[in-house]
């Protein structure tokens, strides 16, 4: 089995053309992993999401604990086996829902104690038990558990989540059982401030990860606060070490974060878009709800080589479908979705290897204008 490795094959400005190589297989970064929640990526079957073009996954630690059971899923083989997906798989720690739940927990310097959402039972989330569940499941990358800090937060706010943060690093760093091909990612947190950005990064740095994320943005304040985080907080980072942007985004906020030097993301903005009627385009966003596409034969995109677009459905169809409360609508602009958002990453890798990412920034600037979505989390 080959070991965890990360390279860099080509540079352009601070945008990195890189390959990952894993247990379970390589990922060619820029990346974008879709989410799967709960074992499942919405709407979509292994095999679907796997001829995107996607090479990655990300599952649910908080989600999956709940149900079925890490215990479970690892008597019947691990995640990989479970869902059908053969190739890797990020797990997040549980941070992120766990803050989300609010009047439901309690957070300690031993970890988290919190309601579930399901039935109410009580259950405690240390550091050590996020990464006793993300080997349960056999997550390729496990996620430290860190406390997502609060937006808008002041910085004396943020000083002290970011540190206690820090602490369960260290804490996930101790438990994480070190196994070929596999990894543990640390968090970078401190809110907006470039000063407590700086020194989570060196904190994590001498605590030493396979990968280091740039977690608590994304979170309302904004893309240029977001992209002007990027700037100061990518740079503190290992150059030889895969950098994720968790729970990001937009298309634009990835061809922005992309030009700024990071390498992965996730988010479910692209199959919750799909499952409420929003398309993506090389065109810009389309809202199949409207009005005006009832009588459209066109596809969403002639030259898109999704299940919708190469198979021939057309807008006035999938319009229909949206309005009727069809599941099949939902799926067929899922599959769209993932399809463009992995031919984003494919041209912006091609790009980088060409020397022309900021061509290709323009371009596609050009031709998207604004557009809106849902947030960057499926709800608990």
């Amino acid at each position: 089995m080959t070991g965890f490795s990360f390279s860099v094959g080509a540079t352009c400005g601070a945008a990195r053309r890189g390959r990952m190589v894993t247990a379970h297989g390589a990922v060619d970064t820029p990346a974008f992993m879709p989410v799967g929640t709960a074992g499942t990526v919405k709407a979509m079957t292994a095999e679907g999401v796997a001829a995107t073009g996607a090479q990655i996954l990300l599952g649910n630690t908080y989600h999956l604990m709940l149900r079925p059971g890490a215990e479970r899923v690892a008597a019947l083989g691990g995640l990989h086996e479970f869902m059908r997906w053969p190739g890797p798989i990020l797990t997040d720690s549980g941070g992120y829902q766990v803050m989300s739940l609010a009047e439901r927990r309690k957070i300690t310097e031993d970890g988290v104690t919190f309601a579930s959402h399901l039935d109410g039972t009580r259950i405690e989330l240390t550091p050590e038990r996020s990464i006793e569940v993300q080997n349960l499941l056999d997550a390729t990358i496990a996620m430290v558990l860190d406390e997502c800090t609060p937006w808008p937060a002041t910085e004396e706010q943020a000083a002290e989540s970011m540190e206690m943060s820090m602490r369960w690093a260290r804490r996930c760093r101790e438990a994480f059982e070190a196994r070929p091909g596999y990894g543990l990612f640390g968090i970078v947190q401190g809110s907006v401030y470039e000063s407590l950005r700086q020194r989570s990064a060196a904190a994590l740095r001498e605590i030493g990860f396979d990968g280091y994320a740039i977690g608590g943005l994304a979170v309302g304040e904004g893309q240029e606060q977001m992209f002007a985080v990027l700037d100061f907080t990518v740079p503190a980072l290992p150059e030889d070490a895969p950098r994720y942007l968790m729970g990001v985004g937009k298309p634009a906020d990835l061809v922005g974060a992309v030009q700024r030097g990071v390498d992965m993301f996730d988010c479910v903005l692209p199959t919750r878009s799909g499952r409420t009627g929003q398309a993506f385009t090389r065109h810009g966003a389309l809202t199949l709800r409207n009005a005006r596409h009832v009588d459209d034969s066109a596809p969403l995109d002639p030259a898109c080589l999704c299940p919708a677009c190469a198979g021939g459905y057309s807008r006035a169809y999938l319009h229909h479908l949206i309005k009727a409360g069809e599941m099949l609508g939902g799926m067929l602009l899922t599959a769209h979705n993932l399809h463009y958002y992995q031919e984003l990453m494919a041209g912006m890798r091609a790009a980088i290897e060409a020397g022309t990412l900021d061509a290709f920034a323009a371009e596609f600037a050009a031709v998207q204008g604004a557009e809106a979505g849902p947030a960057n989390e499926e709800p608990t």
